[in-house]
């Protein structure tokens, strides 16, 4: 994402990539910071950004949580999950000059106390660093402390800049409230001490750098905006499946499911993006803007519809990749009766000029066949097939997000030799064939974006509150009814054989994972 206030690295380091770096010093203090997302997720990023030159000159993170732990062995543990040497381009002794810039804070996050001798630790931290009074607080902690901590912060008088000069931002993670109520709850409390200009609430799937190419692909190309719309797509698939079971999420997941934690953010912000009208510039307000319409253009959920349009599925035991696995309710931490959801598919359609009749199905899961996330265009038949006997497929675009992120486009070509016969083939493109080096992680790229001021990748409130209308009839019906009887999929499986119908109903088929 580009910014005014921010330089373009002319060319990629040596197994790099190109970045924007802010001119502002900062420091930013991380609550959670002993926490499984800050050491596996947010640390690394940070420090990725800082092998590549891409944080500011002067920087500063002072890790927050409750476990005691001094300055240095905060940089020791931070230290176990960095890489070990310089084979990625790092600089020599890139790693032992980030683990100086850290420091550690003890203190309860619903504690007065402890905030008073935050704000005093910040203005320490601001006169030794030269920091000018520049502050990112990231709330990496589970999502019923994010209201203590934000009413903290602003009795402590830590949520507005320091200085006219200076900024105060805060990155919020998801899940960003549990339904729509508790959404606009969390939204009231945190626009009580927050303006909604120093608010970023944090989707990582946004900082993919395939999602990010979608408004490049549509928009920076004059051959393919012409034909996105009804006129020529059949459908839209976008799918997010995983391989993987809860892991060691089983509490988590156990309230949650797949609709929440994945349908609601990370599936409605690709089909917002897929969907989006051109923006009238490329900056934050324009493209949320944007994006807003068409989550308040999808066709709500309600009665007779929900059944027919939404399908809901939960594993059993089963093989993956030849290695048995066992079902979701022989997990760790899971009820033994558990009705919680591990698969979604769902119809959806957009109501306006652009979409109408074109459905959208969109799909998740764990323990699938195989991991991926993609954006699946069909477009039409051609109108008429004079290739009779031949196997003339609709052509397809498929943009990869994940694991090999890459666009490429099929169609039919004539094969070798002096009949007709005809042969689907694919154009591909692949980030790493064509760009080398490496792309930065997703949380690299949005942490980036927040210390530029740039909330283009970022949800809004009313987004967020929108998405959650769209669920939260879904979840109601499923909630006072019984649920189907669970598992109604295998492990290592395409899915539950009730989301087939979901598509072959209407003369078409999911793609095969």
């Amino acid at each position: 994402m580009s910014s005014p206030l921010s330089d373009v690295a002319e060319m990629p380091q040596p197994g790099g990539y190109y970045c924007e770096v802010p001119h502002d010093p900062c420091v930013i203090v991380m609550f959670g910071a002993s926490g499984d997302l800050a050491r596996r997720k947010l640390m690394p990023a940070l420090f990725d950004l800082a092998r590549h030159d891409c944080l500011a000159p002067r920087f500063r993170l002072l890790g927050f949580a409750r476990t005691h732990l001094s300055d240095d062995d905060f940089r020791r543990s931070a230290g176990q999950d960095l890489p070990k040497d310089d084979s990625k381009g790092a600089q020599s002794g890139c790693r032992d000059d980030f683990l100086k810039q850290l420091q550690y804070f003890t203190g309860d996050y619903d504690d007065p106390d402890s905030y008073r001798k935050l704000a005093q630790r910040l203005e320490e931290l601001d006169r030794e660093g030269q920091l000018g009074g520049n502050r990112l607080f990231y709330l990496a902690t589970p999502p019923d402390v994010y209201p203590h901590i934000i009413q903290q912060l602003g009795r402590a008088g830590l949520a507005h800049p320091a200085t006219d000069k200076s900024w105060t931002r805060i990155i919020i993670e998801k899940p960003f409230g549990h339904d729509r109520a508790s959404a606009q709850d969390l939204n009231r409390k945190v626009l009580d001490v927050f303006e909604e200009s120093q608010v970023y609430r944090i989707d990582h799937y946004l900082g993919k750098q395939t999602v990010q190419n979608l408004l490049v692909f549509r928009f920076g190309n004059g051959i393919f905006e012409p034909l996105w719309n009804r006129n020529y797509i059949d459908h839209v698939q976008i799918t997010a499946a995983e391989s993987l079971g809860v892991e060691r999420r089983a509490a988590f997941y156990e309230s949650t499911g797949a609709m929440r934690d994945m349908i609601q953010s990370h599936v409605l912000q690709l089909t917002s993006l897929v969907a989006v009208e051109a923006p009238a510039a490329f900056d934050a307000t324009s493209v949320r803007n944007e994006k807003i319409k068409v989550l308040q253009s999808i066709r709500p959920f309600a009665g007779e519809m929900i059944w027919k349009s939404v399908v809901r599925g939960q594993y059993g035991p089963g093989n993956v990749n030849g290695t048995p696995v066992a079902g979701y309710r022989q997990e760790p931490g899971v009820r033994p009766t558990s009705s919680t959801e591990t698969y979604v598919a769902l119809k959806l359609l957009v109501d306006n000029w652009r979409w109408s009749g074109v459905p959208f199905y969109l799909r998740t899961g764990k323990r699938l066949a195989r991991p991926t996330t993609e954006i699946a265009i069909q477009f039409k038949e051609a109108p008429h097939l004079m290739f009779r006997g031949e196997d003339l497929r609709a052509n397809m675009l498929v943009l990869n997000i994940q694991p090999d992120e890459g666009i490429s486009l099929s169609f039919g070509a004539k094969s070798p030799g002096a009949q007709m016969h005809i042969q689907p083939v694919t154009m591909d493109f692949r980030y790493h064939q064509s760009f080398g080096g490496t792309s930065p992680d997703a949380y690299s790229t949005l942490i980036n974006d927040c210390l530029r001021g740039d909330a283009t990748l970022f949800d809004r409130a009313d987004s967020v509150e929108a998405a959650w209308g769209l669920v939260d009839p879904i979840l109601d019906a499923w909630y006072k009814a019984p649920p189907p009887p669970f598992p109604n999929y295998p492990a290592g499986s395409q899915g539950p054989a009730a989301a087939d119908e979901l598509t072959v109903s209407e003369g078409r088929h999911w793609r095969i994972l």
